[in-house]
């Protein structure tokens, strides 16, 4: 029996071979190649969890090497890799035939307790993608973990809840994974209902920009006065968005799952994550990294959203750091002479007050900020950032009568529209292999945003008028061309045109509240 274990290193990851050698001498355990403290301490968990799970802790010199030597391996996954191939290399776990068990490749993760009871590990989506596609197919693994394992596509899984379960389960492993653990596994991965849009009072033009948003995966920004709604809006466009499809789907899987976000059962993400870190987050929290790297929120919203609520109150550095992730979709990360990458395809939305002390545009308060501190206030964000934003939409406060009406509308009946502006654009890019307006080039603008002669002379001069940047033209059309699959329409229109315009009206010149 040939044991593997994984460590991860960014989004992918290297399968590591774990080899034992007993010879006679005085008792000890020595563990080489680069292991970090965990595993170092993994050497008084095995001992005392082989004991207590009825087998026997051999008395001669122990060498574990794991391989390749190179890698520094951390974590606790690696606990039950080690007892195995020890209890292996002493000749104590069944062997089912002559040397069937010896020639099999066996991929093992697991953290014991020192009662021999296994604890679910970290990464396991990650570490059975590997395995399978590095030709091992066998997998032993904690009950809890085994969901993710069979959504990776894994077959001839072993489930294990206590080490002393090994040689029974050995025994019978021709059995069907899915039969030993199928009251445990879940299929997609729960997440907490999004609020409907019809809770959002008024607001039509609102409830029209977060439409075009999740129809083409723009990204938003949402500013005025406090109160207004947009932090509830922010969270209904969620609601908007379609399911991830199956290759997108699994890759966020697998992130969550080196992050130890899918929980006991595992199971796949469906739905488009929703992350909304605060504004007091640090720099590896957001962008990924640590002294054991790990995905930070840009990753962890990868498919999906990552709202920022009172953007001007993070960080500047941390803000100008999400530049790069918003044109590549990744993130790397380099460590030591070391780089390490996670997929960071997300859709950016940003909220925020108009001023300091939020009263600007408000008719019954007084604004008290000089222009000086609104222009400092803003400046956190930075033009860079803010050039990447598509729609940027004023939100204001709504009257208390139009508080108690009905919205007729819900977010299931926009998801309709939605969905099928969504399948018309994957039906145009499926050549090129992006999936959203969002993401076209300014080469891709070319052809598949084409305007007629007068078009382009309106065009021109909106402009010249609004002031728009190259960056801000290129937005402008890929976000016409989301109003124009909404509409159904073949080739953009002037309509589309004048509303993409007007959602890029604020931010390159002023974003001052009642600006004409």
């Amino acid at each position: 029996m040939q044991v593997f274990s994984f460590v991860a290193a960014g989004f992918e990851g290297h399968l590591i071979g774990v080899e034992v050698y007993i010879r006679r001498g005085i008792p000890a355990v020595d563990i080489v190649g680069l292991p970090d403290g965990a595993v170092r301490e993994a050497r008084e968990r095995i001992r005392v969890a082989i004991l207590q799970s009825g087998f026997q802790f051999p008395s001669g010199r122990i060498l574990i090497n794991m391989a390749p030597a190179d890698i520094r391996k951390e974590g606790a996954s690696f606990d039950l890799s080690l007892a195995v191939a020890v209890l292996v290399a002493s000749g104590q776990i069944t062997k089912k035939s002559d040397n069937e068990l010896q020639d099999d490749k066996w991929l093992v993760l697991g953290e014991l307790e020192l009662s021999g009871r296994l604890r679910p590990v970290k990464g396991t989506l990650s570490a059975v993608s590997a395995a399978l596609k590095g030709g091992i197919r066998k997998f032993l693994l904690p009950l809890d973990n085994c969901g993710e394992a069979i959504s990776a596509g894994a077959v001839d899984i072993i489930p294990l809840s206590h080490l002393n379960e090994l040689n029974d389960l050995l025994s019978m492993r021709n059995k069907p994974a899915q039969q030993c653990i199928q009251l445990k596994v879940k299929q997609n991965f729960e997440q907490p209902t999004s609020p409907d849009i019809k809770d959002l009072k008024g607001q039509a033009a609102l409830k029209r920009a977060l439409m075009v948003a999740a129809a083409g995966g723009h990204h938003m920004l949402l500013f005025g006065p406090p109160g207004s709604g947009k932090t509830l809006a922010a969270t209904m466009l969620e609601g908007l968005l379609p399911d991830l499809e199956d290759d997108r789907s699994f890759e966020v899987s697998r992130i969550w799952s080196q992050a130890g976000k899918l929980g006991p059962g595992g199971g796949i993400l469906r739905r488009p994550p929703f992350r909304a870190p605060h504004h007091s987050a640090t720099l590896e929290g957001l962008i990924g990294g640590g002294i054991q790297i790990s995905p930070g929120e840009i990753s962890l919203a990868h498919g999906g959203v990552l709202f920022l609520d009172e953007t001007p109150e993070f960080q500047g550095r941390i803000l100008q750091c999400l530049r790069e992730p918003l044109e590549s979709g990744k993130v790397t990360i380099v460590r030591a002479g070391k780089s390490y990458w996670y997929p960071s395809d997300f859709q950016l939305l940003m909220a925020a007050n108009p001023c300091p002390c939020g009263n600007m545009g408000r008719g019954d308060s007084v604004c008290i900020c000089s222009p000086l501190e609104v222009s400092r206030y803003w400046k956190k964000i930075g033009g860079a950032l803010m050039d990447r934003i598509d729609i940027r939409m004023p939100v204001d406060t709504v009257k208390a009568e139009v508080l108690l009406t009905r919205s007729s509308e819900s977010s299931a009946d926009l998801r309709v529209k939605i969905d099928e502006a969504v399948r018309r654009q994957k039906r145009r890019y499926a050549p090129i292999g992006i999936h959203r307006n969002r993401s076209l080039t300014g080469a891709m603008i070319q052809e598949f945003c084409p305007l007629s002669k007068e078009l382009q002379d309106y065009f021109a001069l909106m402009a010249r008028k609004i002031g728009f940047s190259s960056r801000a033209c290129h937005s402008v059309l890929k976000v016409a061309r989301t109003i124009a699959d909404l509409a159904e329409h073949e080739q953009i229109q002037q309509e589309d045109l004048e509303e993409a315009g007007q959602y890029r009206r604020y931010g390159d010149s002023s974003l001052f509240w009642n600006e004409g």
